[in-house]
């Protein structure tokens, strides 16, 4: 009764009416589908020619070369994304006025400049290797949009928590520490994970300044005359391995998150039987 409660059942008509429109949704996404496949067949993507070149150990190396390269800017870019997001955080949650104005200046700044103008500043002007650059890009603009997460994160927790806490005679890293971020980071994982999946796809912005992340061995392999221009034999490779990191970061948030749901389940506390103690001075007498 109560799953029911907010919608009525849909009757016999209206059963007919969403299985039609059940049915039409389907029969246009596989005619799609199906008129993708064709133009795949008639411009000649599946030839042996265009997927020759996968089979080969190099191809597979270089592959597999730049996967653990984009593997690891990631890396890099998430971690220090996470600890500048965070410091920002603090910044613009100090009691000081020039901390706030400072960390806001900086995440206003770079969390409104294109990810790609930062990383050829920092490897043209700079003249910085690519993989430092690309991380230093990266860092910044991600760790300007983390820092607003943090930040809204924080201020979204109940405010009677935080004056619970001053009450005890905590002090304000106490407070932070014990009991605004914890209740706070539940709320922000989601956002926090979708900022880290677009880092992650960020990272094939690398290859414009040579890095030679999976992207750029992807390039490297379309741009083959010997092997007929295999442009979309890679796009097809290379999406779904893209596509996979980004549901793998998503099911790990999900998993965080149900452990710390579970986390914070109270276990029953099992309560001694009542025995027979001293009775309190006259509470045994009888008065007349």
């Amino acid at each position: 009764m109560t799953d029911t409660a907010l919608y009525d059942i849909p009757g016999p008509r209206a059963r007919r009416r969403h299985l039609v429109y059940g049915l039409a949704a389907t029969v246009v996404i596989l005619g799609i589908v199906a008129w993708v496949l064709y133009l795949l067949f008639d411009t000649h993507q599946f030839t042996a020619e265009k997927w020759r070149p996968f089979v080969y150990e190099g191809i597979q190396e270089m592959l597999l070369r730049g996967l653990g390269n984009t593997l690891k800017a990631f890396a890099y870019a998430a971690v220090l994304s996470l600890a500048l997001g965070g410091l920002l955080a603090a910044g613009r949650l100090s009691d000081h006025r020039i901390l706030r104005w400072i960390a806001t200046l900086f995440v206003e700044f770079f969390r409104a400049m294109p990810v790609l103008v930062m990383i050829f500043f920092v490897f043209v002007a700079l003249k910085v290797q690519p993989l430092p650059a690309l991380v230093t890009g990266l860092t910044l603009y991600n760790g300007s949009v983390l820092a607003e997460v943090f930040r809204s994160g924080v201020n979204s927790v109940d405010r009677g928590q935080r004056e619970a806490a001053y009450a005890l005679g905590m002090r304000k890293t106490q407070v932070m520490g014990h009991v605004l971020v914890p209740q706070a980071v539940r709320a922000m994982l989601p956002t926090i994970i979708s900022q880290l999946v677009v880092a992650l796809k960020d990272t094939s912005l690398g290859f414009l300044i040579t890095y030679e992340e999976f992207l750029h061995a992807g390039k490297l392999i379309a741009s083959n005359l010997d092997y007929g221009l295999p442009f979309i034999p890679v796009v097809m490779i290379i999406s779904p391995i893209y596509i996979g990191l980004c549901m793998l970061l998503s099911w790990l948030a999900t998993w965080v998150a149900k452990r710390q749901r579970r986390s914070l389940k109270t276990e029953a506390v099992e309560v001694a039987p009542a025995e027979p103690g001293t009775l309190l001075p006259g509470a045994g007498q009888i008065h007349p």
